[in-house]
């Protein structure tokens, strides 16, 4: 019985590292591209960002970013 609960414990904590981070926005789109052959990334996925902050690609290489406000209505 131990071992079984051990095993769903296991499970589930597996399936929680690989749910998303909560964010509902999307990166913006980028337009320009970086001349530099092998760009600097500064974060390669979101939980490297501080809060708030998204791992998006740039005009030149992947950066933590903020969400941009949207304009009013």
């Amino acid at each position: 019985m131990k071992s079984v609960a051990a095993l769903l414990l296991v499970g589930m904590l597996i399936l929680w590292t690989e749910l998303p981070t909560g964010s509902a926005w999307s990166c913006p789109p980028v337009h320009i591209t970086c001349a530099l052959h092998n760009p600097p990334n500064y974060c390669y996925t979101d939980r490297q960002c501080p809060r708030y902050k998204k791992c998006c690609p740039t005009f030149c290489g992947r950066r933590c970013i903020s969400r941009q406000s949207s304009p009013p209505v």
